[in-house]
């Protein structure tokens, strides 16, 4: 008889594998290039500043305390505005897609609302909450509201709908098949429609912080563009960006942990 051999597992054929690393080598050669291109001369310092005179400025702005002075604004804002916009859209997303009348109600509104460009309702709400916080953090919260809706009670649709029968002919009662079946199976598409809904509100912030704000990314970005100060600007650039990757990564964590069971 002979040996047995195992067989090989393809199950995980589609499942993405980690390269540790790959990102970061691609942020440095991208450097690397801008770098040995602006000190030879084929690329204008007044088109992108040399990198280290970019990390100098950020050296400055940390030894000055004006990096925390802009940065601790501007993350407040964003967790607050997006933290209300989000609470809510998972909420209202959630009821769209379990409940008919409130299908039927609220998604001709979100389809009303979500078309429109969100930065062009700024003046409004300076007229209504005034030119402080209340307007800022009301329109982070309007922009992540809206696509996190749409993402959530997408996600809701696309629950399986075998296993929700599955849980019916076991005899779960209705909020047992929603807490087992159908809020897991559409975490995905939340966890999804999140990382748009952050990107979002960030751009939404600086808007914000360019049109009235003393302190922030945004009105630090602005300042530096007035004084065509390009080390301060494309710094400024340089920390939305990190913040994007951290908020991202942030996200990433969370799928991880929530989303075991898929592996």
């Amino acid at each position: 008889m002979s040996d047995a051999r195992p067989v090989t597992f393809r199950g995980g054929g589609f499942r993405p594998t980690a390269r540790r690393g790959t990102g970061i080598v691609v942020f440095v050669l991208l450097i690397a290039v801008i770098e040995w291109g602006t000190r030879a001369g084929w690329i204008s310092n007044l088109t992108l500043p040399r990198p280290s005179d970019v990390a100098r400025t950020f050296v400055d702005l940390w030894n000055t305390g004006l990096l925390f002075q802009h940065l601790v604004p501007s993350l407040t804002r964003l967790v607050v505005g997006g933290a209300m916009g989000i609470t809510a859209g998972i909420l209202v997303g959630v009821m769209i897609g379990l409940f008919s009348y409130a299908r039927a109600g609220l998604v001709p509104l979100v389809a009303a609302i979500f078309p429109i460009p969100k930065i062009a309702l700024l003046p409004l709400f300076v007229i209504w909450f005034g030119i402080d916080e209340g307007s800022k953090y009301a329109l982070i919260a309007l922009g992540t509201f809206t696509p996190t809706v749409v993402a959530t009670y997408g996600a809701v649709d696309n629950v399986d709908r075998t296993l929700i029968r599955m849980g019916q002919s076991f005899g779960l009662s209705w909020m047992s098949i929603v807490r087992k079946i159908v809020l897991p199976g559409s975490l995905p598409g939340i966890l999804s429609g999140m990382r748009v809904s952050v990107a979002i509100g960030i751009i939404l912030l600086v808007a914000a912080e360019m049109l009235g704000a003393e302190y922030g990314v945004g009105a630090y970005i602005l300042q530096a563009g007035a004084l065509y100060d390009l080390e301060r600007l494309f710094a400024g650039v340089v920390i939305l960006s990190v913040l994007g990757v951290l908020t991202s990564w942030m996200i990433g964590q969370a799928e991880k942990r929530l989303l075991r069971w898929r592996s």
